[in-house]
């Protein structure tokens, strides 16, 4: 995918051209669970949406303080309406799956120096790129991605207005955690991290239905069948509702978030930093 190889170059450029002494550096890797905030979640955190992520990257530490991290995730999300306790969701009978490319850099603050305490809260900050392209099953479990379908007009020469998404699209990473110092060299954290997005359309759903015969017209049987899937359930089908009916939530952006386990490991730590972690013996200070 080529974005993503972009992505993986971004990183691998931040990694090796900021300057920094060997001691600086440190090894990040996270394992953890995604999830998703959007048009298919009535609420925060679902147990059944949950998927696997993992990342990798660098930290650039600059003091006890403070530290440049920049990271890939790779992880997968999703939702179903048929978990949703809303009558109205689940008529509407709609699910989406989409892997996620993330390239991110973020400032990190860490509340306490791990020179001389066991554990410091921390907060962090940034920007990033991620990729996205949601899909879903059809009615033969046949795999289709959903942007080309315009399933709310995007693109279509009868809504000018609605203009498709991008796939690759600017987000804003934020959150915090808790380390622990396991000793001068290693240290695990736990940590939630929200992305702020700029999308309403991570879920392909956002607006309102649009002319059943216009979309049936300009993108095919496959688009009208994937914008409205009612009509599948068994006990209480549905039809194609009206033009202009409300499908999604078009004022508040779609989120994602991680949230797992991340260890980190300091690289090259050679005489230099030995001697510098060994020279710590002056009191305790927070700031």
């Amino acid at each position: 995918m080529r974005s993503t190889r972009i992505i993986t170059s971004l990183f691998l450029l931040l990694f090796l051209h900021l300057p920094g002494r060997s001691q600086q550096w440190a090894l990040d890797l996270f394992t953890g669970v995604s999830n998703y905030q959007g048009d298919m979640m009535e609420k925060l955190y679902a147990v059944q949406n949950s998927k696997m992520a993992f990342g990798l990257g660098g930290s650039y530490i600059l003091n006890g303080h403070f530290r440049v991290r920049g990271m890939m995730h790779f992880a997968s999300i999703g939702a179903n309406d048929k978990y949703t306790t809303s009558p109205a969701l689940i008529a509407r009978n709609l699910n989406f799956t989409t892997s996620i490319s993330e390239f991110s850099v973020t400032l990190q603050y860490d509340l306490l120096d791990l020179k001389y305490y066991k554990f410091t809260p921390y907060i962090f900050g940034g920007i990033g790129l991620f990729h996205f392209n949601p899909f879903t099953f059809d009615s033969t479990a046949g795999k289709v991605y959903l942007k080309p379908l315009s399933t709310e007009g995007q693109g279509l020469s009868a809504y000018p207005d609605r203009k498709p998404y991008a796939l690759t699209q600017v987000c804003l990473p934020l959150g915090g955690g808790i380390r622990f110092r396991v000793n001068d060299d290693i240290s695990l954290a736990w940590e939630i991290g929200m992305r702020k997005l700029f999308t309403d359309y991570l879920d392909d759903l956002s607006t309102t239905y649009v002319d059943r015969s216009l979309l049936l017209a300009e993108r095919g049987q496959l688009a009208v069948d994937l914008a409205f899937r009612g009509d599948e359930l068994k006990d209480n089908p549905g039809t194609y509702p009206p033009a202009g009916t409300i499908r999604g939530a078009p004022k508040t952006y779609d989120w994602y978030y991680f949230s797992g386990l991340t260890a980190t490991f300091r690289l090259n730590a050679g005489p230099d930093a030995k001697e510098a972690r060994k020279g710590s013996t002056s009191c305790p200070k927070i700031f």
